[in-house]
């Protein structure tokens, strides 16, 4: 079993979602994560990986590996926001290391 942390910014993005069926998938598709089923994902650099939820606009999850069972859920968006959200999500991931 894995365990997924939000960040804040995640947290935002998901409550301001208006679509109830996606809000459902996306959070389907991490509990699934937290049982070993990662499914549709893709690394974009750096550490970071992209969840890609085929559903509405085509959500995507960005999140990155601390430790042996501890992933960090970082962003969200969209395909239509998906270069801009890789760069923010791999910004977020570099602040961690720092720190």
């Amino acid at each position: 079993m894995y365990t997924f942390l939000r960040s804040e910014e995640f947290d935002a993005w998901l409550s301001a979602l208006k679509d109830k069926v996606g809000l459902a998938r996306i959070i389907h598709r991490i509990r699934s994560a937290e049982h070993g089923n990662f499914g549709d994902c893709e690394p974009v650099g750096e550490g970071v990986t992209e969840m890609r939820i085929h559903v509405g606009p085509g959500y995507r999850v960005y999140y990155t590996r601390r430790g042996e069972v501890v992933y960090l859920v970082l962003l969200g968006g969209d395909k239509s926001s998906q270069k801009r959200d890789i760069k923010r999500a791999i910004e977020m991931a570099r602040t961690l290391d720092k720190e």
